[in-house]
């Protein structure tokens, strides 16, 4: 059933700045659909959903990390159905309509996110948008835990040190932190993977909560209640929430910040050089939600002039790349972008993306509720002939099941 091959020289020439064919290996090669993949996913799932629906699947294996646009309009050829793209692409007008073009008719992000991805361009071009929502909740705030927790106790500091050979003996002053246990984590942006993350810090560090958001987070006001009623009954001191009515509220009084806004032109920099100045001088800072949400040059500052304040990163304003000074200081965890990278979580995003395509390219509704995908993530059942989220369904008039 599969391939490999290299696309053919007439593809190739789709774009005469090509210098070379791109590579690709080839799933199902007589199927009715023809579907591209802009990189390997993980699982097989995916590919066998595609495959068993009649797909002629085409993977990308170019050794580049970001296909630029040449790249893929070359990948999408002279037909093609339908494509699952990465949110390091640059999906607006010459894409979309290369695809339209092809006669494409789907297109989704291996993403919850789109902020890759122009999304009046597709509709001009009646191109549907998917995404890849309600897997990434709790392996996302798993993360930001595992970043807050990495800062405050200096993890990433001491295991090099480690391996430098430097460690000759305990002493009192060796890398110490910051307890969290009945401190204060403070929330910005309440929803899915903001309060799951408050849930985690709460119980599992009994700390006190100061959240914002632009609507009041009810369930999580009562998980937390709930849980302070809980360790009064055990004749522990009980934790406690309060919403604020403004960010720098939470700036200024929590020992921890965690960042879980979206990104749009309210929040582009949202912490800068004023609002990291009201922060206490040994906070943390925690950002594992979209990378231009903190002004990074400001924050390089910071470190440097407060070498008590540490912060966690899992994105980054110019991603791939790190603003010059960035890298060099010792009270800043960086990581590639990983929040969504567990085993279970990115074969449900390869699934899911792949569903949308299929089902925009069948002709299925659109699934009811984005935020309860489970019946497609059943790897023991037959998913339903839906897509699971398609961004723009209102606009191009895509029918709900």
């Amino acid at each position: 059933m599969r391939s490999s091959i290299a696309l053919s020289q007439k593809i190739g020439q789709v774009v005469a700045s090509m210098a070379k064919p791109i590579s690709i290996e080839v799933w199902n090669p007589a199927g009715k659909h023809r579907v591209v993949s802009t990189k390997s996913m993980p699982g097989t799932r995916w590919i066998r959903l595609l495959t068993d629906a009649d797909c002629r699947l085409e993977i990308c294996t170019e050794k580049k990390t970001i296909l630029d646009v040449e790249d893929i309009q070359a990948l999408i050829g002279d037909k093609c159905d339908g494509l699952i793209g990465q949110l390091t692409e640059d999906w607006g007008e010459t894409l979309f309509s290369t695809l339209k073009r092809a006669g494409g008719t789907a297109f989704s992000n291996m993403a919850v996110g789109y902020n890759n991805v122009d999304v009046n361009a597709a509709n001009k071009y009646g191109i549907a948008v998917g995404n890849t929502p309600g897997v990434l909740t709790e392996t996302t705030a798993e993360l930001a835990v595992a970043l807050t927790v990495a800062a405050a106790r200096r993890v990433v500091e001491a295991d090099q040190f480690m391996r430098a050979g430097l460690y000759d003996g305990w002493l009192p002053h060796l890398f110490v932190g910051n307890l969290l246990k009945g401190q204060t984590v403070g929330i910005i942006g309440a929803g899915r993977i903001g309060s799951a993350y408050a849930r985690m810090m709460v119980e599992g560090f009994k700390m006190n909560l100061i959240y914002y958001d632009l609507y009041q987070s009810t369930r999580l006001e009562k998980y937390v209640t709930a849980y302070g009623e809980f360790l009064m009954s055990q004749g522990e001191v009980p934790v406690t929430w309060k919403r604020a009515s403004a960010v720098e509220d939470v700036l200024r009084d929590a020992d921890v910040i965690s960042l879980h806004p979206v990104l749009d032109k309210t929040t582009y920099h949202l912490i800068n050089k004023d609002r990291l100045s009201i922060m206490k001088k040994e906070a943390i800072l925690v950002n594992a939600s979209r990378g231009p949400v903190i002004d990074e040059a400001a924050l390089v500052d910071h470190l440097k002039a407060n070498p008590m304040f540490r912060v966690g990163l899992d994105v980054f304003e110019d991603e791939p790349y790190m603003k010059p000074g960035l890298a060099e200081q010792k009270n800043a965890v960086v990581v590639p972008h990983i929040a969504s990278a567990s085993k279970w979580t990115r074969e449900g995003m390869a699934t899911l993306a792949a569903l949308n395509v299929l089902g925009k390219v069948k002709g299925y509704p659109v699934w009811p509720d984005a935020n309860r995908l489970e019946p497609f993530l059943d790897e023991n059942s037959t998913p339903p002939a839906a897509c699971p989220s398609i961004v723009n369904a209102k606009v191009l008039d895509i029918s709900k099941l």
